[in-house]
Formats: structure tokens, C-alpha cells, sequence
């Protein structure tokens, strides 16, 4: 492999992530210079990408439904985010070597600002049609900027910290959810405020000023291509079930974005800003969680399949009840409503966090070579069936809302999310059997007085 980081520090960062597994705290002091400047470039990625793509719960689709839009073609509108984020993953993600991690990451940035703010702008559309079709433009092209940058950043990640995966993507992850928690109720603020455009004039100006900034902050990275491809590495059946997992995770929190400002506002009478309070009540628990959650898949690498199943469970049972599920005939509450909001929002990271580093461990068990190739294809993979998941949630979700009810559509999010960890916690229960069924090699046994030939 001919992997290297160009920053004048290579040695430092060799040494450092050349430690033993059981080593795997990370620690200000041990970092080198590339280290803590890529900290601080994908935490600044994480927060303005996630605080952009957030705003538009709480407003946009009444906003859209004003304009005659149907719950359906709202969830389409969502839904084709994903489809080009889903595309667009898949061919960066086999080509981030080519590219460079670095340039795709500010590319993708500079990208989803200027979408951003044409989105505000689509308000002054004149007939449904327009303003139909300028939104699935618009989104599309933002999709494959954010893409570039979630595909990239996962790989630069996972290059500059090798032992320390989870850990560094849990601590990440809380500018990831502080993005999420200020997002919808900064946009529901501004658009109460101010109207339309302001949330997306101001966000994407936001995200712009991050482009210069990491040009002058991220480390550059470069490497040779290697071998495999998304067929070879999604042909695991473990692979396959872990994908199954993140894409009932996305599913279900594309389904929220969608769905959840028109049925708080008509069965609880919120405000568009009270409904942004409300998408904290996922966030909060993911942000504050997802570091211990990090540093114990690190620490303790066999618990990280069990936090995946346990944490799908959690997330099914919390859609089930979010309803609630009408067959229970629970009465509509608003603490209950919270309450499995939060039980979504910590469940996500039990299964979020430990399950991009357990796809990386697959990868390497099945023959694939470390370096940037591999984890671009992995992270490439990773971000198609987040993608995916985000296109199914809104759109039959929506579909389902139309159809019969949020209820019933929130129950059937819970079902597939309860079929996907049971059919991972069967594998892992026998696949652990199969492993304690091997048999344990013998110790060698040396005469007194003799020296064992293997020791030389």
C-alpha cells in the first residue's frame, strides 16, 4: 500500500495510530497536528451540513401543502434527496481516490450552500407546477453535494483514525446533532419571523463560509487504488444485514422529516417553532449518547453487533408507540409523543455509531486491502443505503399517511425495523455458536530441558 498523508506530520500520525487496539483512547495530547485539524474540519462539516439539512422540517411542508402540493408529491420531494444521494455515493465512493477526499469534501460543501439558498428563493415561484419541479431540481443537485461531503468526511475519518473509528465518530456526532437540535427550531424561528427565504439564505451562507475555512484547516490525503468492488464487499450476508439495519435507521428518520410537522400540528395544534422543539427531542439523546457509545464499541469491540440489535430494537419499539400503533388504542398524548421521540433518538446512535466500524471490520475479515480505497467503498456503501432508506421513509411513509394514517404508517416503520435486528441477532447468535464450536487448538508440550523448535 502506498497510503500517505501529506501535511509535513506523517510520522507523528503513524506513530499515533499505530497502537494496539486495547489502546484506543484518543487523547488531545497524543494527537498529531493533522489529527486535530481534521477534528475540527469534520466536526465543522458535520455541524453546517446537518443544520442546513435539517431546517426544512418544521415549515417546509406546510408550506408546501399551501401551495397545493400533495403529502404524497412532499414525500417525493424528500424522497429524490435520496435517490441522487444513493447514486452519487456509490460512484465517489469507488472513485474517492481518484478525486481526492479533500477536494470532494469542499466541492460537496460549496454545493449544498448554493442549493440551500436557491431553495429559499423557490417561495417566489408562481404556479404549483414550478415550484414543483424547481424543488426536485434543487434538492437532487444538493443531495450530491452533501453526499461528497458525508462520503468523504467518513473516509477521511476512518484513514486518520484507524483504532479509534467509533470513538471519533461518536464525539463527531455531537456537532452532528447539535446541527439537528439547532436546525429546526432556529428554521421555525426565522420562518416565523421572517418568512421563507430568511432560514435558507442564512443557513447557506453559513455552510459557504465553511468552504474557505477548510481549505485552510483539512489535511490533504492521497493513496493508490486497490482492488474489490460494491459487489464483492455488499455479496456478505453480514454486510447485507447490517445494511438492512442502517437503512430501517434512515428510513424511519426520513419518515419523521417528512410526516411529523403536519400531524403535531394538526392533532397537537403546535406551532411551526414548538414543532422544531419537538425534532430536539431526537437529537438531544443521539448528541449526548453517541461519545460513550463511541469509546465502548472501541473499548469492548465484541459488544458493538449486540448495541446494533439492541439499539433496532429500540428504534422499532419507539416508531410503534409514536403512533401510537392504533391496534393498542392509546389516547394521542404529547409526552408520550416526546417521550418515544427520545427513545428513537438514543436507539439511533446504539446502532448508528458501531455500525460503520463493524462494516470496516467485515470488509478487512473477507480479504479486502486497508487503506482509502477500501473504506471509500465502504463509506460509499454506508452512504447509498443511508440514501435509499431516506427515499423509502418519506415517500411510502408519506404514501401510507394519505392512504390511511401516520399512525399506521409509524407502526409499519416499527415492524420492518423489529424484522431487520431480529434477522441480524439470529445471525450473530449463530454465528458466536459456530465459533465456540471450533476446535481449540492443543498446547504444544516441550520436554523439560528442551527448547521448542517454533521459538527459534
Amino acid at each position: 500500500m502506498d497510503d500517505h498523508i501529506n501535511h509535513g506530520d506523517s510520522k507523528e500520525v503513524s506513530q499515533t495510530d499505530s497502537r494496539a487496539p486495547n489502546e484506543s483512547a484518543v487523547s488531545l495530547r497524543r494527537m498529531s497536528k493533522q489529527q486535530i485539524f481534521t477534528l475540527i474540519s469534520m466536526a465543522s462539516v458535520n455541524f453546517s451540513s446537518m443544520i442546513c439539512y435539517s431546517i426544512l422540517g418544521p415549515f417546509f411542508p406546510n408550506e408546501a401543502k399551501k401551495k397545493g402540493v400533495s403529502q404524497t408529491i412532499i414525500g417525493l420531494i424528500f424522497g429524490c434527496y435520496a435517490i441522487f444521494n444513493l447514486t452519487a455515493s456509490l460512484i465517489l465512493g469507488k472513485y474517492i481516490v481518484q478525486i481526492g477526499p479533500k477536494f470532494m469534501l469542499i466541492s460537496g460543501l460549496f454545493v449544498s450552500s448554493v442549493c440551500t439558498i436557491l431553495f429559499g428563493l423557490l417561495d417566489r415561484c408562481p404556479g404549483m407546477i414550478d415550484f414543483i419541479v424547481l424543488c426536485f431540481i434543487v434538492r437532487s443537485i444538493d443531495a450530491v453535494g452533501f453526499s461528497a461531503a458525508m462520503t468523504s468526511s467518513f473516509a477521511i475519518i476512518a484513514k486518520v483514525f484507524p483504532n479509534n473509528i467509533a470513538t471519533v465518530v461518536g464525539s463527531l456526532e455531537i456537532f452532528t446533532g447539535l446541527g439537528l437540535i439547532i436546525g429546526p427550531p432556529m428554521g421555525g424561528i426565522l420562518y416565523e419571523s421572517f418568512g421563507y427565504e430568511v432560514p435558507f439564505i442564512i443557513l447557506g451562507c453559513f455552510v459557504l463560509l465553511m468552504v474557505p475555512f477548510n481549505i485552510l484547516v483539512l489535511p490533504n490525503l492521497s493513496a493508490s487504488p486497490t482492488g474489490g468492488s460494491l459487489i464483492q464487499l455488499f455479496a456478505h450476508p453480514k454486510i447485507v444485514l447490517l445494511c438492512f439495519v442502517v437503512f430501517t435507521l434512515s428510513s424511519g428518520l426520513a419518515f419523521i422529516d417528512a410526516t411529523l410537522a403536519i400531524f403535531a400540528t394538526e392533532k397537537f395544534q403546535l406551532s411551526a417553532g414548538f414543532v422544531g422543539l419537538l425534532l430536539i427531542g431526537v437529537s438531544l439523546p443521539y448528541c449526548l449518547s453517541s461519545p460513550l457509545l463511541g469509546f465502548a464499541s472501541d473499548k469492548y469491540p465484541s459488544l458493538r453487533k449486540w448495541l446494533v440489535v439492541m439499539g433496532g430494537i429500540g428504534t422499532a419499539a419507539g416508531f410503534c408507540l409514536l403512533g401510537p400503533t392504533p391496534i393498542f388504542h392509546i389516547s394521542h398524548q404529547l409526552w408520550l409523543f416526546v417521550f418515544m421521540l427520545t427513545i428513537i433518538g438514543f436507539s439511533l446512535g446504539m446502532t448508528g455509531i458501531p455500525v460503520f466500524p463493524e462494516i470496516i471490520t467485515c470488509a478487512y475479515e473477507n480479504g479486502f486491502e486497508e487503506g482509502l480505497s477500501t473504506l471509500g467503498l465502504v463509506s460509499g456503501l454506508f452512504g447509498a443505503v443511508w440514501s435509499s432508506g431516506m427515499f423509502f421513509g418519506p415517500t411510502f411513509g408519506g404514501f401510507i399517511t394519505q392512504t390511511l394514517s401516520f399512525e399506521w404508517a409509524s407502526a409499519i416503520e416499527g415492524a420492518i425495523g423489529f424484522l431487520s435486528s431480529f434477522l441480524l441477532g439470529t445471525y450473530f447468535f449463530y454465528e458466536v455458536r459456530w465459533k465456540n464450536r471450533l476446535p481449540q487448538a492443543a498446547p504444544r508440550r516441550v520436554p523439560a530441558g528442551e527448547r521448542d523448535p517454533l521459538l527459534g
